[in-house]
């Protein structure tokens, strides 16, 4: 038995340590694989094949499945052409959409109408009322389902429009949206709602589904308004009874050309996740009208996309930055590239500015947060700490340029989570969450370089200690 297990060590390392050397793409993180799986015999192994391994060059997403939700395309509706927009007199938008429609497949549209909801206060009153309008069908796409007042008022107004004739689907994230496995589910099922998880936890699937996550929320309806941005669906949003106190986050309402595109993410997921070949698109994406003067272009990636898409939006809008660069969030734990960068543009003059929470809901990514904020504050970059807890996702590059969505500044958004952001190329939208941003860091703490110097050995030790683990925070 002992001289078995002691093979199937060596075997295993062997594989492990050659797929490092094989397919490593930093030399600092694959040292630091091949250092775990030396010192910690079978588990160092396991936790590289789990979390460590580069899937786009292992090619695991290329699987029938894969490839099947891949060619699941958009029908060709000709008349939506003359909602494509170029930025001819503006060489950063320009750029910015080459980017987003080489690495997303999704072009700047204009025509649209945005607006951004504030709170999940106003996102859910917002939502509930165009639900309540609906004629021919409701698509429900969200990381987490939390049972509570919300989900129950959601289930009752399915209830009601199911019994209208209309068509309800839902499909979730089966780790976020944990708890609403068994009679959860079977309530909405019971009424008529077609639901499936995404990517369900199993034994046969484990490499896919333990760390690889649809964190995308996207609400459809009758194909002419959409919703997406960070909201979930839970009383969080709405009530304060919790230790973080009630969340903060920001959502879009949609109308216009810039709908399709959100609803092809939907519809190819549902695909995915229900495995229902006769599922026609063409019956769901219909022409779109003008509903706005918008130029606005979905960011939508994952980890079968054939780069990191949310990654290099946020690096290509960093890099366009001729004056400011303003970001909200709450797990900042980038990579070391994408801090280089940041780095860069701050030394070349551009005002950088960070928001993000004192609390957290989770204290391993806050204090893998923590580890960057000397490097950031010593070439100038503000940092500011909100007293309340925000979930909001945001990047404002000078006056005319917004994301919002729920792409988080993280490794887990930019390599193992599906995304979707919105980019608005616009100047009143612009400045309106610029106002929002200002008003939200005049009440917040401004950290210093010199007091965050002198903070404990001890919280240096656990910033060092997390910063070790942020490729599976």
């Amino acid at each position: 038995m002992k001289t078995a297990l002691t093979v199937i060590y060596i075997l295993t390392s062997v594989w492990a340590i050659g797929a490092i050397i094989y397919h490593g793409r930093r030399p600092s993180r694959s040292i630091s694989w091949a250092l775990a799986i030396i010192f910690l015999p079978y588990l160092g192994a396991a936790l590289y094949y789990l979390f460590g391994m580069n899937r786009r060059k292992f090619k695991f997403f290329n699987t029938k499945e894969f490839d099947k939700r891949n060619k699941y395309t958009h029908p060709k509706i000709s008349a939506q052409e003359k909602f494509l927009t170029h930025f001819d007199d503006d060489i950063r938008k320009e750029r910015l959409n080459r980017l987003i429609e080489t690495n997303s497949e999704s072009t700047a549209k204009k025509g649209n109408s945005i607006t951004a909801l504030q709170d999940g206060g106003e996102t859910f009153n917002v939502l509930f009322k165009a639900m309540e309008k609906a004629e021919k069908f409701i698509h429900v796409q969200y990381y987490i389902l939390e049972r509570g007042t919300l989900l129950d008022k959601m289930l009752e107004l399915f209830k009601r429009k199911i019994r209208e004739g209309l068509e309800v689907r839902i499909i979730y994230d089966s780790l976020g949206s944990y708890k609403l496995r068994g009679r959860p589910r079977k309530e909405f099922e019971d009424i008529g709602v077609k639901i499936y998880p995404i990517m369900p936890i199993r034994l046969t699937n484990l490499l896919f589904s333990l760390n690889f996550r649809n964190h995308r929320k996207i609400v459809i309806i009758d194909n002419k308004i959409a919703f997406t941005g960070g909201v979930n669906v839970s009383d969080k949003y709405i009530s304060r009874k919790n230790e973080l106190g009630k969340w903060k986050d920001i959502h879009l309402r949609l109308e216009g050309p810039i709908v399709n595109d959100l609803h092809l993410i939907f519809l190819k997921d549902y695909f995915f996740a229900s495995n229902k070949e006769d599922f026609h698109i063409d019956d769901y994406l219909t022409e779109q009208q003008k509903a706005g003067n918008v130029n606005a272009q979905l960011v939508a990636g994952g980890p079968d996309s054939k780069h990191p898409t949310i990654m290099q939006q946020y690096l290509g809008m960093m890099n366009q930055a001729q004056e400011s660069i303003r970001i909200a969030n709450p797990y900042f734990v980038p990579g070391e590239a994408f801090l280089e960068n940041l780095k860069i543009v701050a030394m070349e003059g551009v005002e950088i500015r960070l928001l993000v929470p004192k609390k957290s809901d989770s204290q391993a990514a806050k204090f893998a947060m923590l580890s960057h904020f000397e490097e950031l504050l010593e070439v100038g970059v503000k940092i500011y700490f909100r007293d309340d807890f925000s979930h909001s996702k945001i990047m404002i590059v000078d006056d005319d340029l917004v994301s919002i969505g729920s792409g988080n500044f993280d490794i887990r958004s930019f390599e193992l989570n599906y995304e979707t952001n919105i980019l608005i190329y616009n100047k009143e939208i612009t400045t309106e969450m610029i106002g929002e941003f200002e008003k939200l860091c005049e009440k917040a703490d401004l950290v210093t370089l010199e007091r965050y110097q002198n903070r404990t050995i001890w919280l240096r030790f656990l910033e060092g200690l997390f910063k070790f683990f942020k490729p599976i925070i």
